[in-house]
């Protein structure tokens, strides 16, 4: 199915080439604080969205919601109206106990299980799932000037958010896995359909094997400060492309 969009009530002008992707409509006005000339382009269906500038390009945000889902929409309907580079700035659950909240995640690929969204794109297929690697290597370098250590290496990508626990961290750890969101596989699957470059960047909201301990979960405000130093990292780096 192609457009027009109905969720993005946004012209083709209204968006810019390049995207950051987040979650939280809060974190909007996180990232857009960092812009100038910004300008609301889309509040339809709670999918707020601002474009505006960062050292004289335009650069947009918006909320793709949560969920694999969710997030679909707002791809495709960005990338109907121009959007060609696209990079998820959210949150993860960590598998690992140095994943403590606060610390930061460059995801390079996503697994998830069969089927979800993913498998209604490609059925009985397992879709490449990796981040662009010349994006997200452009990323890392950005982070590393801006003096921000990070982990890097695949998250898994769920649909079920409460049903996490920490035995099902321990299993992932086991095989690799850093972390736990729930939207990067639908992101890197249709980036590579659909020709996009994509990459994701995690700030660590909680930690699985502290849950059953000290359940906590930080919100975009309490996480607010490490927000705006990635973002200045992913915007230079963006503007560096």
């Amino acid at each position: 199915m192609s457009g027009p969009p109905f969720h993005i009530k946004a012209k083709p002008g209204d968006i810019a080439e390049k995207a950051i992707l987040v979650g939280d409509p809060g974190r909007v006005d996180v990232v857009a604080g960092l812009l100038s000339d910004t300008r609301v382009v889309n509040r339809h269906r709670g999918f707020y969205t601002v474009t505006g500038l960062y050292n004289g390009e335009r650069i947009t945000v918006a909320t793709h919601g949560i969920g694999g889902a969710s997030a679909a929409i707002v791809f495709e309907e960005l990338g109907m109206l121009g959007a060609k580079v696209f990079v998820r700035l959210g949150t993860c659950g960590g598998f690992k106990p140095e994943l403590t909240i606060g610390k930061v995640v460059v995801a390079t690929s996503a697994a998830h299980y069969h089927g979800g969204t993913p498998g209604q794109y490609f059925p009985g297929i397992c879709m490449a799932n990796g981040s662009d690697p010349v994006l997200t290597a452009r990323i890392m370098e950005y982070l590393e000037r801006h003096g921000i250590e990070y982990f890097s290496g695949p998250v898994f990508s769920s649909d079920a958010f409460y049903a996490e626990d920490p035995e099902f961290a321990r299993r992932w750890a086991r095989m690799g896995v850093l972390a736990v969101e729930m939207e990067c596989a639908t992101l890197f699957t249709l980036s590579w359909l659909r020709g996009w470059r994509s990459a994701c960047v995690l700030v660590v909201s909680d930690n699985l094997l502290e849950m059953e301990k000290e359940p906590r979960f930080a919100t975009t405000e309490e996480l607010r400060e490490v927000f705006i130093r990635v973002t200045r990292a992913v915007l230079d780096a963006l503007v560096s492309l």
